[in-house]
């Protein structure tokens, strides 16, 4: 488990996994997810690793010019340190047909695994992940995020330098990476010309779904049964996704990479920024399956230290209530207790918490202590 600490150049960084797929106009999506009929860009084998490119489509959107050389330079980053992926991708004509940006993640894929079917569980345990720049960018567009009506402010004055307005009123802070002397990494955002704000990096990828089974077109913005835009800032380094296979092959896809989260994500978007991130793709069956994850119908997660339930829906109250549901329901599979039992258990040790409240559907996901049930771990 690796999470890169020098400022890299873009192109040139490690490939820790067997395969390498890059984010092309020919193996991704702009703004909509992979459909039953969308043919695989890479096929791999059960427990294969994956290293893949990811885009971040902040710098790149229609609002901010869809120029991301231009955009960047506009906060001092030279051309040769914008990817050259996300630098071809806002170039080409990708997303500019019938579906043009349903949403505005650039997503990578469909991945299929070799002899994962409905009824499996697809385990993406993220590996490694590696910054492809010193910089990202936290926006607040189109009257959206958690204060739609308050917020972009049109008439707003902005006390730092690294925020500006651009088209149809979207508003985009710039955050740059250092480190400290012992060689941790912060995102700095500069809120005067005096003042900054300092935080913890968490790199995690924050789109990573298999295939659904509906012959719709899905836009990117919002999470479900299938995973994809979970946003779950604890899906880093060494966590596993447990995905319900829903088609032949999986179908795996990620997206939407950032540097850093807070819980809510309240603006609409955190600090956003490429990755290269390697993730191994392993099917689990059965009883494995059945112990994983007491057979629940939703994403399930777990840490070294946690397991996580996860809960969605359009209304955030009915998110809680359904993430509540799904950690009862594991811990009455898993532990072999009664469902009074496991409701007080949560009551008095589990931490729930909002993973996001601005994708259309909000998540709520549960912290359950693996040190707490030792005969279990």
């Amino acid at each position: 488990m690796t999470l890169t600490s020098a400022a890299p150049s873009p192109d040139a960084l490690p490939v820790d996994g067997r395969h390498h797929l890059s984010t092309t106009p020919d193996t991704a999506r702009w703004g909509v997810l992979p459909r039953a009929d969308s043919a695989p860009v890479l096929k791999v084998d059960d427990g294969d690793t994956v290293t893949l490119d990811l885009v971040s489509h902040e710098g790149i959107l229609a609002d901010q010019g869809r120029d991301p050389v231009e955009f960047f330079g506009g906060y001092g980053v030279p051309a040769h340190q914008v990817p050259r992926d996300a630098q071809e991708i806002a170039a080409s004509d990708l997303g500019r047909g019938p579906e043009s940006l349903i949403g505005p993640h650039i997503v990578t894929g469909p991945v299929a695994v070799r002899g994962a079917r409905p009824g499996d569980l697809l385990c993406v345990r993220t590996l490694s992940l590696h910054r492809r720049t010193h910089y990202g960018i936290v926006s607040n567009r189109h009257t959206r995020g958690s204060l739609p009506d308050e917020l972009p402010d049109p008439a707003a004055q902005f006390t730092s330098p690294d925020t500006k307005r651009a088209a149809e009123g979207t508003v985009s802070s710039f955050c740059t990476v250092e480190r400290d002397g012992d060689g941790a990494e912060f995102g700095v955002l500069r809120c005067t010309p005096t003042l900054s704000a300092r935080f913890p990096l968490g790199p995690f990828v924050g789109i990573m779904g298999v295939t659904d089974d509906g012959a719709d077109t899905l836009s990117s913005v919002p999470p479900g049964p299938f995973g994809g835009n979970l946003d779950i800032k604890h899906l880093t380094c060494g966590s596993n996704l447990y995905l319900p296979i829903r088609t032949e092959g999986a179908g795996f896809y990620a997206g939407d990479p950032h540097f850093a989260q807070g819980n809510g994500e309240v603006a609409l978007t955190a600090l956003e920024a490429p990755l290269r991130a390697t993730v191994q793709l392993s099917v689990v069956r059965g009883a494995a399956a059945r112990r994983v994850t007491g057979l629940l119908a939703e994403p399930f997660a777990e840490t070294r230290t946690h397991w996580i339930a996860l809960g969605l829906d359009a209304d955030l109250d009915e998110a809680m209530r359904q993430c509540v549901r799904s950690a009862l329901g594991f811990l009455t599979a898993r532990t072999g207790m009664d469902r009074a039992t496991a409701y007080a258990y949560l009551s008095a040790a589990a931490d729930f918490e909002v993973s996001q409240v601005v994708d259309q559907v909000k998540g709520v996901h549960c912290l359950i202590r693996k040190a707490d049930f030792p005969a279990e771990t």
